[in-house]
């Protein structure tokens, strides 16, 4: 499965390019969010290869753990704490090539070696929650990755 992430961009781009339609047809009808985070999850996972991806939603002012598919995971993340804390709390996404390098990372899983954390932002601007994925290997993520989730993300009404 980690052989998969290792591909040229040109690939990983196809990867994304096919897999987007795919997912615009699970969500594109079903209004049940919890049934659509699911679904990407799913598709993320076996679709690119991903070692964990999951969703966070925000709950009484923290990040809890949403649909997700990948090893158990942390419950709850507070605003600030590790990658997908600080994605929270920025309003931004960030690409850790190593996140043993990364200060306050969270360790939900010691197989996890590089992560990308995109934040959903609500039609007023608040950040509603994280799209959360790792891999198992180092510097898998890139403004590709970034790109193509950024379109999977958009796909969420809010």
């Amino acid at each position: 499965m980690a052989e998969d992430l290792k591909v040229t961009a040109t690939g990983k781009e196809e990867k994304y390019r096919e897999l987007i339609p795919q997912i615009k047809g699970l969500v594109s009808e079903e209004k049940d969010l919890t049934a659509n985070l699911a679904n990407i999850c799913a598709a993320l996972k076996y679709g690119m290869g991903f070692f964990w991806v999951g969703f966070y939603l925000v709950k009484e002012n923290q990040l809890v753990l949403g649909p997700f598919q990948g090893p158990v995971a942390c419950t709850r993340i507070n605003k600030g704490k590790g990658v997908c804390g600080t994605s929270w709390e920025k309003k931004q996404t960030i690409i850790v090539e190593d996140v043993d390098k990364f200060p306050g990372h969270i360790a939900c899983s010691s197989l996890s070696r590089s992560e990308i954390v995109l934040p959903l932002i609500g039609k007023n601007g608040e950040v509603l929650g994280v799209l959360d994925v790792d891999s198992e290997e180092l510097s898998t993520f890139d403004s590709i990755d970034q790109k193509y989730l950024q379109q999977i993300v958009n796909l969420l009404t809010f």
